[in-house]
């Protein structure tokens, strides 16, 4: 990848990480960080144009879900509050 181009996809993707964790206060920035390059790299991987516009919807569905999937009681066993399933033996 040219590094123009690479330099773009990476403030288009910074300049998407704010934009969403102003909305997603409740999700670390971090988080929002590692969503956006995921979505954006998973559709370059599919062989489909990463528009900002794409991938700043997928993300935002994403961490739609994620904050959906959350207890009520935002308690959980894990840092961002999710559980993680349990293995039953029998």
């Amino acid at each position: 990848m040219p590094p123009a181009l690479a330099d773009q996809r990476s403030r288009t993707r910074e300049l998407l990480t704010r934009r969403l964790a102003a909305e997603f206060t409740g999700v670390s920035p971090a988080t929002v960080a590692r969503c956006v390059a995921d979505v954006q790299a998973c559709l370059t991987h599919l062989g489909l144009d990463a528009t900002p516009e794409l991938v700043e919807r997928m993300a935002r569905e994403h961490l739609v879900g994620m904050v959906k999937s959350r207890p009520p009681s935002g308690r959980g066993d894990t840092p961002s509050g999710l559980r993680r399933p349990r293995l039953v033996d029998g």
